[in-house]
């Protein structure tokens, strides 16, 4: 064991005993926990909201994706400290199946339960959000900026979609990855700022947090003076419905993001260093 942090061979043997507690939960007990999850990185997604929706002016797009990354932390920070169920996050439960020690069931029937606990919380932060009337802010500024980004999320092709669910959940479990590797809360929180930060201002596309922006963005298509605040109209926003979030978003993010999280990081670290602790057990 390193001074200070644990080394990748740990992580990645931390990673098959978190899988293995993950898939032995209690049925509630994945539903609280991934209720909570959604609704943290729906607290994210507000916020960077909130912060960016009219920083470009006056400090430019770049530092404007910058802020809203480094705010949007705060969701996986959550997540990871206080404890819940994320889906992105879970799909590092490939590492226990690939080391033996956790049944492919038991990991897809995880991702089920988390992914719609995480559907769940999600839609219970967008309807309190809403109601809340925080959108009216700056003149409707904040509602414009929320349609906004609901609209061109749903107006992106599907490989584009596929392509940025990948790099978005590489990233996030990068940051799940990292974490583990430090001994103390201080360590947990610069080694997901990092990451997360990065594929926010980078423009990736994380499921979860789709399922906050999206709906928060269909419920303010409703409202005439949002729509007309946020210059809006047409063919664009003519896409912005549940079918759309749906088949033009969520479904290639979500693929997307189990690449990127399962395959380039759950697995690649797994062959990388639990088969080579196997060979040196023999």
């Amino acid at each position: 064991m390193s001074n200070g942090f644990n080394t990748p061979q740990e992580i990645a043997q931390s990673l098959v005993t978190v899988g293995k507690k993950k898939c032995s939960l209690s049925f509630i007990s994945i539903v609280l926990l991934g209720i909570l999850a959604g609704a943290y990185i729906g607290f994210g997604a507000e916020l960077m909201t909130m912060v960016t929706h009219d920083l470009a002016k006056y400090v430019g797009m770049g530092f404007a994706r910058f802020l809203g990354g480094a705010v949007f932390s705060v969701g996986l920070m959550l997540v990871v400290i206080g404890g819940a169920e994320l889906f992105t996050g879970n799909n590092l439960i490939l590492t226990g199946v690939i080391k033996g020690e956790v049944s492919w069931l038991d990991m897809l029937k995880n991702w089920v339960v988390v992914y719609l606990a995480n559907f769940i919380g999600s839609l219970l932060l967008v309807y309190i959000m809403f109601y809340s009337g925080l959108w009216a802010i700056n003149q409707l500024g904040v509602g414009a900026s929320a349609l906004s980004i609901a609209t061109a999320k749903v107006n992106i092709t599907w490989v584009e979609a596929f392509a940025r669910g990948i790099g978005c959940n590489w990233l996030v479990c990068l940051a799940i990855w990292l974490a583990l590797a430090s001994k103390d809360v201080v360590g947990k929180i610069f080694a997901i700022f990092f990451p997360i930060m990065a594929f926010v201002a980078s423009g990736f596309e994380h499921s979860v947090a789709n399922m906050y922006f999206i709906p928060m963005g269909l419920l303010l298509k409703s409202n005439a003076a949002v729509v007309a605040a946020s210059g809006l109209a047409g063919e664009k926003l003519a896409n912005l419905t549940w079918s759309g979030f749906v088949y033009n978003n969520l479904i290639p993010v979500t693929l997307g993001n189990i690449v990127g999280g399962a395959v380039f990081v759950g697995a690649i670290y797994a062959f990388a260093y639990l088969r080579e602790t196997a060979c040196e057990t023999k």
